[in-house]
């Protein structure tokens, strides 16, 4: 047998038996990577980045909060926060639904996040 079809069988193997959110993780942080977008894992407060995700919660904070909408973008790598002001809902922005964020990343309750980023819808998966 070939190395590369042993190769193959390995990662035909690893696909059938691997937990399928580490395998999604694993997909998309490729595409993100391949994207040239920055990763959430490497990003730092302060800097100017984009990001390709998908998003993993959207939820509209309160009236008494004011208005604003909060995501969770998942780039396979790590999670950060997007905050909308000012939004009660934006068509599209939607768990599970992938798109390419640009901001300046911040911090908040020791977390990253990124206010009113700019947004480009990209595939549902």
């Amino acid at each position: 047998m070939s190395s590369a079809a042993s190769g193959y069988f390995r990662r035909l193997g690893r696909r059938l038996t691997a937990d399928i959110d580490h395998l999604d993780a694993e997909e998309l942080a490729e595409s993100a990577e391949a994207s040239g977008a920055c990763r959430a894992s490497e990003c730092r407060r302060g800097e100017e980045v984009s990001m390709l995700g998908r998003l993993r919660s959207v939820e509209a904070c309160s009236k008494a909060a004011g208005a604003a909408i909060e995501a969770e973008l998942f780039d396979g790598t790590d999670a950060i926060t997007l905050v909308w002001i000012g939004r009660k809902r934006i068509p599209g922005i939607e768990p599970g639904r992938k798109i390419l964020v640009r901001g300046r990343v911040g911090e908040r309750d020791g977390r990253k996040v990124i206010f009113n980023p700019y947004y480009e819808l990209r595939g549902n998966s």
